[in-house]
């Protein structure tokens, strides 16, 4: 970010890179948390939800990519070790030791809850203070809602699927 830009923040700016550094650990921890659940996913509709997990953990990834872009246009710098993710991060990671759908589900359902909470606090922060971060942050909260609707739509098809069956089995 040129000279002007960074003059016409009007926020602390210190501040905005920690908190995007926080958001930079937990859209990694994200990326990883969709991608190994993805891959280790067992149970109903698997192979429908599967590449939708995919897709996700890519759109986690690429909001690193903004997140870290602006972190460097704010003159900060980026966290460089994954091992300071966890401390850094409000969002849990949560390894798919149980890998039933609807287990890994919810798993990135917290998650996404906690990225919304996180972008809708960057939104707060910076609205009117920093049109670049808001915009991006903007960006992300609607795709992290767009999430969390996609993961609430699957959980409620598999219960469906097991009401279903469970009229089926009492007829």
């Amino acid at each position: 970010m040129g000279k002007r830009g960074i003059e016409i923040l009007n926020l602390d700016k210190d501040e905005l890179i920690r908190m995007l550094n926080e958001a930079l650990s937990e859209e990694w921890l994200a990326y990883y948390q969709y991608w190994i659940g993805a891959r280790m996913m067992e149970g109903p509709m698997r192979s429908e939800i599967e590449p939708e997990l995919l897709l996700h953990a890519d759109q986690e990834l690429g909001h690193a990519v903004l997140v870290v872009n602006r972190i460097i246009q704010l003159g900060g710098t980026p966290v460089m070790n994954p091992s300071e993710w966890y401390q850094l991060a409000r969002c849990e990671y949560e390894a798919p030791t149980d890998p039933y759908v609807e287990v890994i589900l919810n798993q990135n359902l917290r998650g996404e809850r906690c990225a919304i909470q996180r972008y809708q606090e960057i939104a707060d922060f910076t609205g009117e203070k920093d049109h670049s971060t808001h915009q991006m942050a903007i960006n992300i909260l609607n795709e992290e809602l767009e999430h969390e609707q996609d993961i609430e739509d699957w959980i409620a098809d598999i219960e469906r699927m097991r009401d279903d069956l469970r009229k089926i089995r009492m007829e």
